[in-house]
């Protein structure tokens, strides 16, 4: 009303420029106001702009009435996604341009090197060259042209991210592959001071898929010669080492489980060099077998597949990507004699345990008709300090055998052999984890390949749910919809604990008995929230059977005592789908049983265990999006941003007049409810709980970490901790 009744004005300049200044206030307030698309809006949009990116003015019409949006935001929703798809192009053309750039440079390096011992073949001595001056002149020239030709790449580089492109380290010394020197620029990626929160955040960290840039690779025939070398050496050494007994391997008297004899074998490989030969090296090294619900096929092709081996191991492999494909089998669809290079990262779900980071060759191999072999050893292609983690470790001949078993089972055997170096002490909850070798132990590795398994079986069985949704009864669609949704909740969820390559976590205050430490995650992928998210964690100990705590956590009657956020309202579960054999491992839909002004917003939840640990996982989600996936729509573009819990044995050795297995073990093989009680209080060991929460800090991309953010964050997790620890000890004590 006032837009319409300012403009006639006769009163003045004055007034003119008042109504003009509050129009302005009024266009600035409506700057500030950001209208978030729905997850059906978003959907129908991408859609309609992979078939016409440039649509016309009847299909924006049609798009309008069809959406519920102005013609305008349709129009700019469609310029803004062209955008954001010719910067995303210009970007990996600039990562190409320096990469070839670098590969130029490191080429004349190494030319001049080897021209250093060039022998001539008929006298034995030293070629005749050019004048030195000439030489001299003739490289200066070429500097020049290096220079040029970075400068031009860089400032293209500066014009896309809006910041200067900082000058490459220096080359080093020719004593490593021409790989190690192609990939010298990856240097100031990985800082070996992470930013701080306050500094630039790395996009699309918050997501299961990792957000690394690196560079186009170019590898020489002579490198993939190396490798090639270094893969068969290894495969030859794990398969030795999964196929040997005594005195090669040996039960560990604490706990039962195989673990190398290191004298046995220095003599079976007296060749097998140690990568970090000096005293604070340890050697970690386990062997585990058992039965899974999957077939050989299906699950090497899962293995050597970047992104399926994230889903297959989210709790463990935070974030892996295949660099290249050295060598294939050149057989359609088989595998067999594939060979990558690959980049890792694996976890414990904690931010107190550092991650290992690894750049490997994997490596499969077909043994007979109905077995295969898949070998990971670690191929350094870069220095220790662009690494960037608070652990250095090498990965020996590790992998796996994977043997056809009858009704589509398949038995694997799994070894993990790492030499490990600690370059900061390891945080006391964790120190019997890490020490004894749990924490990424072959045990670890089976025990969830079991469990994740068993969960792909699920999406075949098209067994009935507990409950149905508003009246919907899930169809096998709507039941392979629900479990995707949470598969990608769960990723999110591990991928947040830990920061990405170049990040590190900040220590925000708390109190004396724990700290919490919290990163920064700017998305602004399909499913997740546009913006920045925070995400802080901690990790506490308490004198609990693991079982018992993951029990407690995942019965909805316990929700009120320990869910700061529900007020302390009962929840019901309203949907219910098997995840597993084991009762635990299954996804829930929960309401709030009484307050009807929120029954829009409901709690998506998945909780699942294995003898190496549990989850329990969860995210608020409006109804509207649950309907859609239970009803078998695409549950891409479901915004999720979860929190939860992960539950741990704390690796203390187990007392053998209590029983039990101690360590891993501690939580049960099956992980069921007939686990006994009588070990909750056991002085022999205890569970580590972390809890994890993720907070929406702003919908602008620029926003930085402020007080209020950091207080409200803090203030959650601490009064979570302590509902949590006076409901454990009540129930402890009954």
């Amino acid at each position: 009303m006032e837009f319409g009744s300012g403009g006639g004005g006769g009163s003045g300049d004055h007034h003119h420029r008042n109504h003009r200044d509050g129009e302005s206030d009024r266009r600035n307030n409506n700057k500030k106001r950001y209208h978030r698309h729905t997850a059906h809006q978003i959907q129908r949009l991408e859609g309609m702009f992979k078939e016409r990116p440039h649509p016309d003015e009847k299909t924006r019409m049609m798009l309008s009435r069809e959406l519920g949006l102005a013609p305008r935001q349709i129009k700019f929703w469609f310029q803004n996604r062209r955008t954001q798809m010719k910067a995303q192009y210009e970007r990996q053309d600039n990562c190409s341009l320096r990469a070839e750039n670098d590969k130029f440079r490191c080429e004349n390096i190494a030319i001049r090197e080897a021209l250093k011992h060039v022998i001539c073949p008929s006298c034995g001595g030293p070629p005749v060259t050019e004048d030195s001056y000439f030489d001299e002149q003739k490289l200066r020239m070429e500097n020049v042209q290096l220079k040029e030709e970075l400068d031009r790449v860089s400032s293209i580089a500066a014009k896309y991210i809006g910041r200067p492109i900082s000058q490459l380290p220096p080359v080093q010394p020719i004593h490593v592959s021409s790989l190690e020197l192609s990939m010298a620029s990856f240097g100031g990626q990985g800082m070996p001071h992470g930013p701080s929160l306050d500094l630039d955040l790395l996009p699309g960290t918050s997501t299961g898929i990792p957000g690394l840039a690196f560079p186009t690779m170019s590898i020489s025939d002579m490198d993939k010669s190396l490798m090639a070398d270094i893969a068969h050496s290894a495969m030859e050494e794990l398969l030795r080492l999964l196929q040997a007994n005594e005195p090669l391997w040996m039960k560990s008297t604490t706990d039962g489980r195989e673990v190398l004899n290191l004298e046995g074998y220095e003599r079976t490989f007296p060749k097998a060099n140690s990568h970090l030969k000096n005293p604070g090296v340890r050697i970690e090294a386990s062997r585990d077998s058992g039965l899974v619900i999957m077939n050989s096929v299906a699950l090497v092709d899962m293995i050597m597949d970047a992104n399926k081996f994230i889903e297959l191991f989210p709790t463990i492999v935070s974030r892996a990507r295949t660099m290249e494909v050295i060598a294939s089998s050149g057989m359609l669809g088989s595998p067999s004699g594939t060979l990558q290079l690959m980049y890792q990262e694996l976890q414990v779900p904690s931010p107190f345990v550092p991650e290992r980071r690894f750049y490997l060759l994997r490596y499969c191999q077909q043994i007979e008709q109905d077995s295969w072999a898949i070998v990971d050893v670690s191929y350094d292609i870069l220095h220790d300090n662009q690494l960037n983690s608070a652990c250095k470790a090498h990965r020996l001949p590790s992998g796996c055998l994977i043997q056809d078993m009858p009704n589509g089972y398949s038995k694997v055997t799994w070894v993990e052999h790492s030499e490990v170096e600690d370059k900061a002490p390891i945080h006391k909850l964790f120190r019997d984890l890490v020490l004894r070798g749990y924490a990424f132990g072959a045990e670890r590795w089976l025990s969830t390949l079991q469990r994740m398994c068993e969960r792909f079986a699920c999406l075949m069985v098209s067994g009935n749910s507990a409950g149905d949704l508003g009246g919907v009864v899930p169809s096998p669609e709507g039941k392979r919809s629900m479990r995707k949704l949470a598969q990608r909740m769960v990723n999110n969820f591990c991928a947040s604990i830990n920061p990405s390559n170049g990040q590190q976590s900040t220590t925000l205050s708390g109190s004396n008995e724990f700290e919490v430490r919290a990163t920064l995650h700017k998305s602004t992928e399909p499913g997740q929230p546009n913006g920045v998210a925070l995400s802080a964690a901690t990790t506490i100990w308490l004198p609990l059977s693991p079982q018992n705590v993951f029990n407690f956590f995942r019965n909805e009657r316990n929700r009120p005592q320990w869910d700061v956020l529900s007020n302390q309202n009962p929840v019901q579960d309203i949907a219910h789908f098997a995840n597993g054999s084991d009762p635990g491992n299954c996804i829930s839909v929960l309401q709030q049983a009484y307050n009807t002004s929120q029954n829009n917003m409901l709690i998506l939840q998945e909780s699942c265990i294995d003898a190496a640990g549990s989850l329990v996982v969860y995210c608020p989600v409006d109804l509207n999006s649950i309907n859609m996936a239970i009803s078998g729509g695409d549950p891409s573009f479901i915004p999720l941003l979860p929190s939860g819990f992960t539950i741990c044995p704390d690796g203390r050795p187990t007392d053998p007049l209590q029983g039990g297995g101690g360590g891993v073990g501690g939580a049960g093989e099956g992980g069921g409810a007939s686990t006994s009680s009588s070990s909750a209080t056991s002085s022999s060991g205890g569970s580590l709980i972390t809890v994890v929460f993720q907070i929406l800090v702003s919908s602008l991309p620029t926003a930085k970490m402020s007080q209020e953010s950091v207080a409200t964050i803090t203030n959650l997790i601490s009064n979570t901790v302590h509902q949590i620890k006076a409901a454990l000890n009540n129930s402890s004590a009954s």
